[in-house]
């Protein structure tokens, strides 16, 4: 058991600096093109939550 821990912490394997600066410019691209539907979702669904919230 020992042998995995050392082998968990020589482990280098894993995501680098520059596929986790991919994997957010990806996402603001994403934010951006799709920025209209994401704005129109979330008032929608604090509309939503308001108008329940009236009712208790």
């Amino acid at each position: 058991m020992l042998k995995n821990w050392k082998d968990l912490i020589k482990d280098e394997e894993g995501m680098g600096t520059v596929e986790v600066i991919l994997i957010i410019v990806v996402l603001v691209g994403l934010v951006l093109i799709f920025k209209e539907q994401i704005t129109k979702i979330v008032n929608s669904i604090f509309n939503k939550i308001t108008k329940q919230t009236e009712k208790i």
